[in-house]
């Protein structure tokens, strides 16, 4: 019996399996709010208290860096360490592994309905897979073909400088400048990217904010999916559906950056909260028009497959399957 979970700092996802092939059906499932919780021994141990089956095996994917078997989570006071939750909760192996690589490790096990395909292509059999995750922040990691499996990579590639490609990315880059040192793709293509483009959308004084939007945005902790749920409003404003055409096409392009950067011809995968959500705005084309435009590579991008992967427990799956394979 394997215990996987996907750790964040609003929630804990937990799932026990029995087999590989089991991973879209859990022999027990259930979601935790983090906070409520001092560490993330005390949530374990509720989930398993009632569970007479040992657990052989625990794979947690972590929202953030996993360093020497060690996690430290944004937003929450846990720090995570291999050997004493292998010891607190005595099970034998215990790992630890960054979200997207635990992503990234569900990504060849996915079922078609899993996924809302954009761009049918050509996938090239065996070839590079490209995985990229707007959520909280930016993740992007790929897989490459060994012979007999994937391997994973992850990549911190959500940080590289992000170089826009029209007039309206070059205002945002300028007004990002004035206010960060460095102006990552993270900063611009993800929830937390999110309202920095309407941010500068609403200083450049070519949108009119509504007295509604700003009232509900200046009691929110979290503004981007309130500026998400305006955008596809039936009156949506046009500050909130220029932010997410704004948001689509830097996604568009830094999703092709990373096919060019890895040779991902086997398919591109866009994972993470956001996506799903914004369905709408990835099937215009806008989006395909970004990730195709790299000059001389422009046929290529053109036969690479493009999914976005709609199952939320993508995470919890890809720990598992990563727990079953060590």
């Amino acid at each position: 019996m394997l215990l996987a979970g996907d750790i964040g700092g609003t929630k804990t996802n937990l799932a026990l399996f029995a087999k590989l092939n089991d991973l879209h059906e859990p022999a027990l499932e259930a979601t935790f709010p983090s906070a409520q919780y001092p560490s993330l021994e005390a949530l374990i141990q509720e989930f398993l208290a009632n569970v007479k089956t040992p657990v052989d095996r625990a794979v947690f994917g972590v929202a953030g860096p996993v360093l020497q078997g060690k996690a430290k989570i944004t937003n929450l006071p846990w720090v995570m360490d291999e050997a004493e939750l292998q010891k607190a909760l005595q099970i034998p192996v215990v790992h630890l592994l960054n979200d997207l690589a635990a992503i990234a490790h569900a990504i060849p096990l996915l079922d078609p309905g899993d996924l809302q395909t954009l761009n049918h292509g050509k996938a090239v059999s065996g070839e590079t897979l490209a995985v990229i995750a707007p959520g909280t922040g930016l993740g992007q990691a790929f897989l490459t073909w060994d012979g007999s499996s994937y391997r994973t990579h992850p990549s911190e590639g959500g940080h590289a400088d992000f170089a826009p490609t029209n007039p309206a990315e070059m205002e945002l880059l300028r007004y990002m400048l004035k206010r960060f040192e460095h102006v990552s793709y993270e900063q611009v293509c993800s929830g937390i990217g999110l309202p920095n483009i309407y941010a500068c959308l609403k200083d450049s004084a070519l949108f009119d904010e509504p007295a509604w939007l700003s009232e509900q945005l200046a009691r929110a902790k979290d503004e981007t999916p309130i500026i998400v749920n305006a955008a596809l409003s039936k009156d949506a404003p046009p500050i909130c559906i220029n932010t997410l055409n704004i948001f689509s096409s830097i996604l568009g392009a830094e999703a092709g950056n990373l096919v060019l950067k890895t040779l991902a011809t086997g398919g591109v995968y866009i994972a993470g909260g956001i996506p799903p959500r914004i369905l709408s705005f990835l099937q215009q084309e806008r989006f395909i028009t970004a990730f195709k435009n790299k000059g001389r590579f422009a046929k290529m991008l053109a036969d690479v497959p493009i999914h976005v992967v709609l199952n939320p427990k993508i995470a919890l799956m890809g720990a598992a399957a990563h727990g079953f394979r060590l």
